[in-house]
């Protein structure tokens, strides 16, 4: 049973949100989505909260939520033995008919494993039965490579989940049995059952063939939602307890024109797909009535082309997700006065680096935005950077100390915050056939920028903790075998490393291993409407960047 103090801060945490919704379960089907992270973390997640919504507005569904308990209340939840359980009703995961996993970031993938654990729930699918909720899986990891965590889920939802899951849902009321239903929804596009595929693999530890089974098909297309406007989407609870704080977040725009060769977003979600005005300013109206402060959510909102106008909406403090450095994102900030804070990611320190990425924003373009941010009174521009970038050398890093420094004497106002993150490979990207840079090289290099940027007034330099990068990093490109890591990794305390060793996987082999182009990777069963051609071909133009060019 619950400790009081669980129960007594789960009940804080539902009396300070607006927008909770009650419903009675009597002839419906029960729902727990799941967040694998806190109550922080997930309740600033868009998608999540977007799902949670898009079920309840079903009159047949009742959905709840669950998270990942915090740190300082997992020790209370281990002493009294005591299941995770949804917050609206208090019922145990194990109870509900179906328990839906909301997945962005692969280093939630042990909590996975926990949550599971604590629920009492077996983890592998062919350890269940038609007795056992149906475990289902949707959110990026899943549309990018689901196979870490195939193993552990019974259907998982390649792409965006506004019209499959519906359609998943129809097929489910209509089901007599487990199999029955999975005979039927291989019918719906975007849904993947992975027990209707074997996974052979060659001596060398390749994939060798993966032999559909029951009808399934050889290639699973990622959904997408070609109009925003015809599947409202959106969040419904507002709360000071999340990173967002009384925030009500609002997609602008959805997809990347960029397509930035190192990032996944400008590649899972193609097309690029904006809101027209008239429809975000409805829903800005709407958000109104429970809060004032707006976010608008969009990978490249400076790209957004009513940005402006949207801005200029009286009554409302917005707040925007990181900019493009242009001349356009810095005439934005006028209309943010009372931002604090403002992010760019020139991602690499050299012209040539950003060429390698095909980040198309010079030098001159980020010093002049980042001046003018900060002349705008904006008390810190945060600057981000990665570390370890395909082609990366040693002068690389010397260019990112020399580009701050030039920020820094074109404009002395302010603080300047550096946040160095370490290149993971992903995939669905050109670079998804590239070798992380070794340790080592990446620890050094950190090392040496903030040794050189600390002493400068105003300069902080932030980074992540490598071995997470490592750990994300075999996660990301990962296998079914890996499985048999993360299962491990609840035995060994999270320690990555150990549970490779103990599950007898080879961390190298997935982390530090050129990979060609004629692979299997364990991903191509998924059709993203970007061919592995096109890919390759973008890999090869970047790595042909790698000589400086002649002046």
């Amino acid at each position: 049973m619950a400790s009081r103090k669980i129960i007594q801060k789960l009940d804080s945490l539902l009396s300070l949100e607006k927008g909770t919704i009650h419903k009675e379960p009597g002839g419906k089907i029960t729902i727990c989505l799941v967040y694998p992270n806190t109550y922080h973390t997930g309740m600033s997640n868009l998608g999540f909260q977007g799902i949670y919504r898009l079920l309840n507005d079903r009159p047949d569904v009742v959905c709840e939520r669950a998270f990942l308990p915090d740190d300082e209340d997992m020790e209370d939840y281990v002493r009294t033995d005591t299941e995770i359980f949804s917050l609206e009703s208090r019922k145990a995961l194990n109870r509900f008919q179906i328990v839906a996993f909301s997945v962005s970031f692969e280093n939630d993938y042990p909590h996975i494993v926990k949550i599971m654990e604590m629920s009492r729930i077996p983890l592998r699918s062919s350890e269940r039965t038609d007795l056992h909720p149906l475990m289902i899986a949707g959110g990026v990891c899943t549309s990018f490579n689901p196979e870490p965590i195939a193993d552990f889920f019974n259907i998982c939802f390649i792409g965006e989940a506004e019209e499959m899951l519906p359609e998943f849902i129809e097929t489910y009321k209509t089901s007599r049995s487990r199999r029955d239903l999975y005979n039927h929804a291989i019918s719906i596009e975007g849904l993947y059952i992975p027990a209707f595929y074997d996974i052979r693999y060659t001596h060398n530890g390749k994939i060798a063939e993966a032999t559909t089974l029951n009808g399934a098909p050889e290639m699973v297309r990622r959904r997408f939602v070609k109009d925003l406007a015809s599947h409202p989407f959106g969040q419904s609870i507002v709360t000071p307890s999340t990173e967002f704080s009384n925030m009500h977040l609002l997609e602008a725009m959805r997809g990347c024109p960029w397509s930035c060769r190192f990032c996944v977003t400008g590649y899972v979600n193609r097309p690029v797909r904006k809101k027209e005005p008239a429809l975000l300013r409805k829903e800005i109206h709407n958000a109104l009535s429970s809060t004032a402060r707006v976010g608008l959510i969009g990978p490249s909102l400076t790209d957004y082309p009513h940005v402006q106008e949207i801005l200029c909406i009286d009554g409302v403090d917005f707040s925007i997700t990181s900019l493009r450095a242009s001349p356009k994102s810095a005439d934005l900030i006028r209309f943010l006065k009372k931002h604090k804070s403002v992010s760019i990611a020139p991602e690499a320190g050299t012209e040539r680096l950003r060429r390698v990425i095909d980040k198309r924003i010079t030098e001159a373009d980020i010093i002049e935005t980042s001046r003018r941010i900060l002349s705008e009174g904006v008390e810190n521009l945060r600057l981000y950077f990665i570390i370890g970038l395909p082609t990366e050398n040693d002068d690389d890093p010397e260019g990112i100390i020399s580009l701050v420094k030039k920020i820094r004497e074109a404009i002395t106002q302010g603080n300047i915050v550096l946040t160095l993150s370490t290149f993971v490979p992903k995939p669905f990207t050109p670079f998804q056939w590239h070798p992380m840079e070794r340790v080592d090289i990446v620890k050094h290099r950190l090392k040496s920028i903030k040794k050189a940027l600390i002493p400068i007034r105003g300069v902080k330099v932030f980074h992540d903790i490598p071995k997470y990068a490592y750990m994300q990093g075999l996660f990301s490109r990962g296998d079914r075998r890996v499985s048999k890591v993360l299962e491990e990794m609840v035995r060994n305390r999270g320690d990555w490393q150990k549970a490779c060793k103990s599950a007898g996987v080879e961390a190298d082999f997935y982390l530090f291993r050129q990979r060609d182009f004629p692979e299997r990777l364990p991903w191509d069963f998924i059709d993203n409407a970007v061919s592995k051609e096109k890919l390759w071909t973008e890999y090869q133009k970047a790595l042909a960047e790698e000589k400086p060019r002649e002046p």
